[in-house]
């Protein structure tokens, strides 16, 4: 016969003890759980102002979580135990419902009411000598349900952060492409944009290695000066969108300060986020640009750097300088364009310009002014002087308007 065995058996975890009181308790627990959610529904209503306001599908959402709850308690009443079934027990299905109707706050205002019902019930639940175990139980029971919801909120932040982190991505390249559809409306809808106006895009280097708690100080730091901002990292570029804008020139030059070492270039005021595009192509367009102008301004207006964007190739740049700078002087005539050419020719010397078109040099100051008033840049400063050139150069270069009849063709024309 084999030798006995010298090590002592496992003992089986022992349960708990269930006294006569504790049965009756459970059983008057398990045939009034109807009559609890009822009271606890009622007291809902009476005690919480903002539980009247939700919708109909939201307060049966809370009503199923608060008659889980009850229910549960009495399982675990009869085995305490690990509570780590209560997420599903309590909460089921309703997490992502809950999140959105109420706050975590809220949800606790909900617990509380749920514990107080049940525990003004004890003295008619439990027997005398049975009431001190279940108060306790149901302490010890809230408490595990307070945490499994704070669980739940946590979850649901973490993940809806997540998806506002995608969702805020696939808007910035829509916004920079071009996008004009009712999808990107609704996903601008879903993020909760409020700003109706002042839109524009800023552009620069981005950090090497840009980390969340970058990315947080930035849209905190856009907070104080937009209504709404949206930040985008593609590859080396910083991209910030920013709608209602107050204070644009403060606003620029603090939030450029959040840029890596380099250019910020800022594109020119659009209407509507959908608009927003154009800006965003210019300022990307100054930001190649530049460099062309070692001493420029951080942050710079992308319409600052017409003409380098000109010589780089932009061809927006080009029709901005056409159509706002050349075309208005033409229309002006009075001699603008002859005048303001002729004294750039001749090292901006309003003497020579005299001389060279034989009028008093007050005629040439006169004239000079009236570019600046015509096209809001100032021929007397050595940049804007630049700009002014770069505009009749490229307007010389280009073809006269079209006439209304050479627009429009004939309708007989086939």
């Amino acid at each position: 016969m084999p030798a006995p065995s010298t090590q002592p058996a496992k003992r089986k975890p022992s349960q708990p003890k269930v006294t006569p009181e504790k049965s009756e308790t459970l059983k008057k627990l398990r045939a009034n759980v109807g009559q609890l959610s009822t009271t606890t529904m009622r007291q809902l209503e009476q005690s919480l102002p903002w539980y009247s306001r939700l919708s109909a599908d939201e307060r049966s959402a809370l009503g199923m979580v608060a008659q889980n709850g009850i229910a549960a308690f009495v399982t675990w009443y009869e085995r305490p135990s690990s509570p780590s079934w209560i997420l599903t027990d309590v909460f089921g299905t309703a997490p992502t419902e809950l999140t959105r109707s109420i706050s975590l706050q809220k949800a606790l205002q909900l617990i509380r009411i749920v514990v107080e019902v049940v525990e003004d019930q004890v003295p008619v639940i439990a027997p005398e000598a049975d009431q001190p175990s279940l108060r306790e139980a149901v302490l010890r029971y809230s408490r595990e349900v307070a945490f499994a919801a704070a669980d739940v909120y946590a979850r649901a932040a973490e993940s809806r952060g997540s998806w506002d982190t995608r969702l805020e991505a696939l808007i910035v390249d829509a916004i920079l492409r071009g996008e004009n559809t009712d999808a990107l409306r609704s996903r601008i809808a879903a993020l909760g944009w409020k700003a109706q106006e002042r839109f524009t895009v800023m552009v620069g280097n981005s950090p090497s290695e840009p980390s969340a708690s970058y990315v947080s100080e930035l849209r905190r730091m856009a907070g104080r000066y937009a209504e709404d901002a949206l930040v985008g990292i593609q590859g080396d570029r910083l991209i910030l969108i920013l709608g209602g804008v107050q204070d644009r020139e403060t606003a620029y030059v603090k939030l450029s300060e959040m840029f890596a070492p380099g250019p910020v270039v800022y594109g020119p005021e659009a209407s509507s986020l959908l608009e927003a595009s154009g800006s965003a192509q210019s300022a990307f367009a100054g930001l190649t640009a530049a460099r062309a102008w070692p001493s420029a301004p951080r942050p710079v207006a992308a319409d600052d750097l017409l003409p380098e964007r000109v010589i780089s190739g932009d061809d927006a740049a080009r029709r901005s300088l056409v159509k706002n700078i050349y075309r208005p002087l033409l229309a002006a005539s009075n001699g603008l364009v002859e005048t303001l050419g002729t004294y750039l020719e001749l090292g901006h010397s309003l003497e020579a310009t005299a001389r060279e078109l034989f009028v008093h040099a007050n005629t040439v100051r006169y004239r000079l002014k009236r570019v600046c008033d015509v096209t809001g840049w100032d021929p007397l400063l050595p940049r804007e002087a630049f700009v002014l050139q770069a505009a009749l150069v490229v307007g010389r270069l280009s073809g006269p308007p079209k006439s209304a009849t050479e627009r429009q063709p004939s309708r007989n024309q086939t």
